[in-house]
């Protein structure tokens, strides 16, 4: 088996994709800003999304998901998450800027796939599409894998976490730095995701019976449920990471 790469503007009605039923938890899939976007990706920058299939039985093993955008190179210019960073894409195609740096927005691999390690190859075909646009950053607000055990806790605080050997504590933020990349910033409020109460509940299949600040499983920090108003709010925190190519 070869785990071979194909943007979707090489071959996007010859492969199918997996879905997304068992890669995030179902609240992330509504994001306010998000959602207004996500699926003009696969027209308007399909040369920058891929799969990745097995090139014996063309099962699609996994998905990645990138953006251009212009960064200056600072800490201090990188766009404040994820919402920011699509929303600038968008406006930097419609006026014909020019981009300087490729942003990861999401790497895809089913459960049933998690043991092969896809995860280090789609970071490579996103750095490898970054330098074939002639671009000099791949940079990427990363969804810490194990932020969910730890809701409480400021992800400013978190990112700083290492194990004894120094690396970072965070598995996903680990495989970004054994690449080379370096942690550039956190980011508290990255993606905004509101819905009703019975929205909320639905997706965490919990219930809410007052107003108030809550955990709720996979949960990267805390939904705010307003019940006067039938309105839950969450904010999903990320980290920069940045690999300079």
């Amino acid at each position: 088996m070869a785990v071979v790469a194909v943007r979707y503007s090489e071959g996007f009605d010859r492969y199918q994709r997996f879905g997304d039923t068992d890669i995030w938890p179902e609240y992330n899939l509504h994001g306010d800003v998000a959602n207004q976007f996500w699926s003009r990706l696969y027209e308007e920058f399909a040369e920058y999304q891929f799969v990745l299939y097995d090139d014996e039985t063309d099962e699609v093993l996994g998905e990645g998901h990138t953006i251009p955008l212009a960064w200056d190179g600072t800490p201090e210019g990188l766009p404040p998450g994820i919402d920011a960073s699509i929303q600038a894409s968008f406006k930097l195609r419609a006026s014909n800027g020019n981009a300087t740096a490729l942003c990861a927005m999401a790497a895809e691999i089913p459960v049933r796939n998690r043991n092969r390690r896809l995860a280090a190859v789609i970071l490579e075909q996103m750095a490898s599409i970054a330098r074939s646009a002639g671009l000099a950053w791949l940079i990427a607000p990363v969804r810490p894998n194990w932020k969910h055990r730890y809701p409480l806790t400021p992800i400013e605080r978190y990112i700083t976490w290492v194990r004894p050997d120094g690396e970072p504590f965070d598995p996903w933020i680990r495989v970004h730095t054994r690449m080379g990349a370096t942690i550039a910033a956190p980011i508290a409020q990255s993606m905004r995701i509101t819905g009703s109460v019975a929205d909320w509940e639905s997706w965490t299949g919990m219930e809410f019976p007052e107003s108030g600040e809550y955990v709720f499983p996979e949960g990267l920090s805390t939904l705010s449920i307003d019940r006067h108003g039938n309105v839950g709010s969450y904010w999903e925190p990320n980290v920069w990471v940045v690999h300079t190519l």
